[in-house]
């Protein structure tokens, strides 16, 4: 199936490593242009040198995303650059699988700390690109947000993810009329290259094997197995092409299968 990706301009924040890396990577192996989004330059430059062998146009931007000033410019350098974009991709935001502390020892700052990078900051760039797709009529903008918005086990997790999907759905219903669809991927936990140190960590704390903790997350897929960040990054690109157009102000599940559970 062809993408007709050939040619889009796409933003993708938090692309330097992960998840959002994973989705830059695809979307210029399919044609797209690539404007990378992170707070860390060496580790922005490193990424587009990778990205580079695809011989697609990308950028590479330095913005904190908590700064609304800052997604501003970066969107106007993006536009001016490359002409326009046609596709943003959130993924700037802290990783979960962090320890969870119980209610009593739960700081305000840390539901804070997530609202202000994950959702907002998700906002933050949704409004600044919408403009320029709504004056094109056409854009796609896909949210990562994570299975925790459908599982118990971590308060701040579940609310910011949740966040994500109901700031997805509303701004599906006003932006589609325009052409823009909006939707929000789930992903569980993923393969990414900070995974190692997390089981180490886990393992560590549970007096088990780092091979038991890969095996317990594994066991609760529906497939046996943990989903790839490029696998992910598979459902974001179909989300981002104009093929994808019937799907809008959704969340879709991508870690694999939970198991035990019917969503409808």
């Amino acid at each position: 199936m062809d993408l007709e990706l050939t040619g889009k301009r796409a933003v993708v924040s938090g692309g330097s490593r992960g998840i959002g890396f994973a989705v830059a990577d695809r979307l210029a192996a399919e044609g797209a242009d690539i404007a990378l989004v992170a707070r860390d330059p060496v580790a922005l430059e490193e990424a587009a040198a990778r990205i580079g062998r695809h011989r697609a146009t990308v950028l590479v931007h330095p913005a904190d995303t908590r700064d609304d000033a800052a997604v501003r410019a970066m969107v106007d350098d993006v536009v001016a650059t490359l002409g326009g974009v046609d596709i943003l991709v959130n993924a700037a935001a802290q990783p979960a699988g962090g320890p969870v502390p119980p209610l009593a020892e739960l700081p305000d700052d840390a539901l804070r700390a997530e609202v202000e990078t994950k959702v907002l900051g998700y906002l933050r760039c949704a409004r600044a690109v919408a403009p320029h797709m709504s004056a094109q009529g056409w854009g796609r903008i896909i949210n990562i947000s994570g299975l925790a918005a459908r599982q118990t086990g971590s308060i701040v997790g579940s609310i910011r993810n949740v966040a994500v999907a109901a700031m997805t759905k509303n701004l599906a219903d006003e932006l589609g009329p325009c052409g823009i669809t909006v939707t929000a991927v789930h992903p569980g936990m993923t393969v990414t290259e900070r995974v190692p140190e997390l089981f180490a960590r886990l393992a560590e704390r549970d007096g088990v094997t780092e091979q038991d903790v890969a095996a317990r997350f594994a066991a609760a897929t529906s497939i046996g197995r943990l989903i790839t960040a490029e696998e992910v990054a598979d459902v974001v690109t179909f989300l981002a092409s104009p093929r994808s157009v019937a799907i809008t102000g959704d969340a879709i599940p991508v870690g694999g299968g939970s198991r035990g559970t019917i969503h409808y």
